[in-house]
């Protein structure tokens, strides 16, 4: 209901902006409003920007929000998993964003821009453009077209000359950079890991690592414009805070059950019933059949995002190795005991190709999460022993 009535109002907003559709005044302001990250939902940990239009000759006082996304829509998940999640151009009240963003404790900074009228009166054009009706919704893309790229092109192209970033951080590549806004959340970023492939490993480029909301505020604090006539200044007149709220650095401490716990956990577990087997000399068939289950469930939610999804970087992904299909097929192979030959051919296989990865680990050209290697490690450990049984004859039909 919150949200309804938060879209309805942003409805209203724009229709009233739409009817004061006049030049800015002499005195009118833009300004870059960059919010801190928080950890209230996954999707504020990453910060967050919008652009800050102020008239005072108009009482004009609004914020253009290229972030504005509905959860309630049709097929959410499914959409935003295949890389069709449609965002859109919100305009508020400058009262109003800052309120919502007060009560979440985020601090929210205001970078004035030093640009001149007809700058000012370009990006007041293009902003009023993308604010019709026919141009308010976009194609979401997290790393390459979002509420942080969005603000900066516009300005970029409007100022009226060329600006030169001298940014003040150094390189990293894309995985880097979201894994730090994560880094107080290890299950976010076990999960990036998981579903983003190696081209997130690529050095972003200067320019490309604005994306994230906190990069290109620094970008802009030591930018520069250079003009036509071969004049140069400042990109930013002046820097103020608006809510003085937790920076990025004021995290909470990260719980107990993180996902390498979690998965050496279940790694023991596997090899206590693993060696009451052997001490037995039987075999516990569910034991199989649920972990290759879980496997293949999770190899087809990734077989999705790699061949389905239209998400950048999420192909080629190593992951692809350890969590296949494939796995949801072997269950019957395991389930089903006069296809025993077959399933150890299968056990075969996968063992020799888990213990290549282990093995080439360092050698992958991708960022492999550490708490990935007990969850590899089970899988190879019941591969393992399923070729041991058909050494020793154990649990297996004879032929």
């Amino acid at each position: 209901m919150r949200k309804n009535i938060v879209l309805l109002f942003l409805l209203f907003t724009s229709v009233w902006l739409q009817a004061q559709h006049t030049s800015l005044g002499p005195d009118a302001e833009i300004s870059l409003l960059t919010v801190s990250p928080s950890e209230d939902e996954v999707y504020t940990v990453y910060g967050h920007s919008a652009l800050r239009i102020k008239d005072p000759s108009q009482a004009l006082d609004v914020v253009f929000n290229y972030g504005i996304f509905d959860f309630s829509k049709p097929n959410f998940i499914y959409r935003f998993a295949k890389g069709e999640t449609d965002y859109r151009l919100g305009v508020q009240y400058a009262r109003d964003f800052l309120v919502e963003y007060e009560m979440r404790e985020s601090k929210v900074t205001e970078q004035i821009l030093n640009i001149d009228s007809a700058g000012k009166a370009r990006i007041w054009e293009a902003l009023l453009l993308n604010n019709r009706p026919e141009n308010r919704v976009y194609r979401y893309n997290f790393f390459f077209d979002n509420c942080a790229t969005r603000p900066a092109a516009i300005i970029e192209k409007s100022v009226g000359g060329k600006i030169n970033y001298n940014p003040p951080f150094k390189q990293e590549t894309f995985r880097e950079l979201i894994n730090f806004c994560t880094r107080s959340k290890p299950w976010l970023t076990f999960g990036c890991d998981l579903a983003l492939g190696s081209p997130t490993d690529r050095v972003a480029t200067f320019h490309e690592m604005m994306f994230l909301p906190p990069y290109l505020k620094e970008a802009f604090d030591t930018a520069t414009l250079l003009h036509a006539d071969g004049s140069r200044k400042k990109l930013v007149s002046s820097t103020q805070t608006l809510i003085s709220g937790l920076d990025d650095e004021a995290r909470p401490e990260t719980d107990l059950f993180t996902p390498l716990v979690c998965s050496g956990l279940f790694l023991g577990i596997i090899l206590v019933f693993t060696f009451i087997e052997q001490r037995r000399k039987t075999y516990f068939r569910i034991i199989d059949c649920l972990l290759f289950f879980i496997a293949g469930i999770a190899g087809c939610v990734l077989f999705f995002l790699c061949f389905v999804s239209t998400h950048p970087c999420v192909w080629p992904n190593w992951n692809i190795i350890w969590l296949q299909p494939f796995d949801l097929a072997a269950v019957i192979l395991f389930a089903v005991k006069k296809f025993g030959k077959a399933a150890y051919y299968y056990h075969f296989i996968n063992f020799a190709a888990l213990s290549l990865m282990l093995v080439g680990w360092h050698f992958i050209p991708q960022h492999l999460n550490t708490a990935f290697i007990p969850l590899i490690m089970s899988l190879w450990l019941r591969s393992g022993y399923g070729v041991y049984r058909k050494i020793w004859n154990i649990g297996y039909e004879k032929y």
